[in-house]
């Protein structure tokens, strides 16, 4: 799966938060922290602006993409797009468990969590 693929998958869920410092500062943060993450390749990346990451297996394809704009001057808005698709019947008991549960929300939220906390 690369780039192009992206636009194709469902949306599963968005998740936001203000970061005060800059777009470069919340760049390095984000991309320390997804630096050899496991299961993710890297399909997007454009620094201070975008970072796109996709993976597959057997339950799913899928792509968490952060999106970094300007929310006023000196603070950066940080977007954690996820989009995903889940196969057959293995895949939609997948998606009760990772989505359905609530857990995959919290891990998205603890990751901007820490690059709000972290970045400077």
């Amino acid at each position: 799966m690369d780039a192009t693929d992206i636009p194709t998958l469902p949306f599963i869920d968005e998740h936001t938060t203000t970061v005060e410092t800059n777009a470069a500062a919340v760049w390095r943060e984000l991309d320390a922290m997804m630096h050899g993450a496991r299961g993710f390749h890297v399909a997007v990346s454009a620094p201070g602006h975008e970072l796109a990451l996709v993976g597959r297996h057997p339950f799913s394809t899928y792509a968490l993409i952060f999106h970094l704009e300007e929310a006023t001057p000196g603070h950066t808005r940080l977007r954690a797009e996820t989009r995903a698709r889940f196969p057959g019947r293995a895949g939609a008991v997948y998606r009760r468990l990772v989505i359905g549960t609530g857990g995959h929300a919290l891990v998205v939220r603890h990751m901007l969590r820490k690059v709000r906390n972290n970045a400077v």
